[in-house]
């Protein structure tokens, strides 16, 4: 109940032209997914979001997967390392956004004055290609740590009879890793890409805090350009069919990429 009524109310919305203060919320039909359709700047934050969903999610798993790797091997003190890397994850992101935020125009701005070093001597988020970029490493930053645990259940269910005969083989460690465990991971890639998908997709509290959208717009995600339609411009009706459209992209992406896990998988 708590998901599906403000769900079914929320579709009802997108066929009123409510300003969320007045009690009545006069029928318009589909006028809102018309306007929603010719926003244009709807369409620019959608294909930005799909960029910055896309790197994020190649760059987080890969980043886990290399984390998991690293802490299934037996090294000393492996057990904390998993502790400190998923840390990240339990920090909310309105915090972590700021935290970065002071990282990015201070931290890194004094290190490259005192250092020399041109590429920090001013801030990243000053530019549009900065500020995608800082949001790409906070989002691996944050859920690397996560995706990990999740990769590290796969490497441990993978029995050690199979690495210890594909060894006797001939194969080397990296080999036997890449031909023998990766296979057997499937479901967890399948499980860890789509958790980072609908994440990356949704991402605002980030977005708020580390860039607000600056600058000049530039960084301003799909669910930030809702919010700002929705409660700033008041067209509730608009921005809650802005939603369902990000909502059903987000939900045929996710599940277009588990079908195909899962079909790779059974095939496997």
């Amino acid at each position: 109940g708590v998901v599906v009524i403000p769900l079914i109310y929320g579709f009802y919305l997108t066929f009123t032209s409510w300003d969320g203060i007045s009690t009545t919320k006069p029928f318009v039909g589909i006028a809102n997914y018309a306007s929603a359709f010719g926003d244009g700047a709807f369409w620019v934050a959608m294909g930005r979001t799909l960029i910055y969903s896309a790197i994020a999610v190649i760059l987080v798993n890969v980043m886990a997967f290399l984390l998991a790797y690293m802490v299934t091997r037996g090294i000393k003190g492996q057990n904390f390392f998993r502790a400190g890397f998923f840390i990240p994850n339990l920090i909310g992101g309105i915090v972590l956004g700021y935290v970065w935020k002071f990282v990015f125009n201070s931290a890194f701005v004094a290190i490259g004055e005192n250092l020399n070093i041109g590429f920090l001597k001013n801030s990243w988020l000053g530019t549009p290609a900065g500020a995608m970029a800082c949001m790409i490493i906070v989002a691996v930053w944050q859920y690397a740590g996560y995706m990990m645990l999740i990769y590290v259940a796969g490497f441990m269910s993978v029995s050690k009879t199979l690495m210890e005969a594909a060894q006797i083989d001939g194969c080397t460690q990296s080999q036997a890793t890449w031909k023998v465990i990766v296979p057997l991971m499937r479901a967890s890639f399948v499980q860890c890409i789509f958790l980072t998908i609908t994440r990356c997709f949704m991402v605002y509290d980030v977005n708020l805090t580390l860039t607000e959208g600056g600058p000049f717009n530039s960084s301003v995600m799909a669910a930030m350009h809702v919010y700002r339609t929705a409660f700033t411009e008041r067209a509730f009706g608009t921005g809650q069919a802005e939603a369902l459209i990000l909502f059903l992209v987000c939900a045929i992406v996710g599940v277009t990429q588990v079908y195909i896990g899962r079909k790779g998988e059974v095939s496997a």
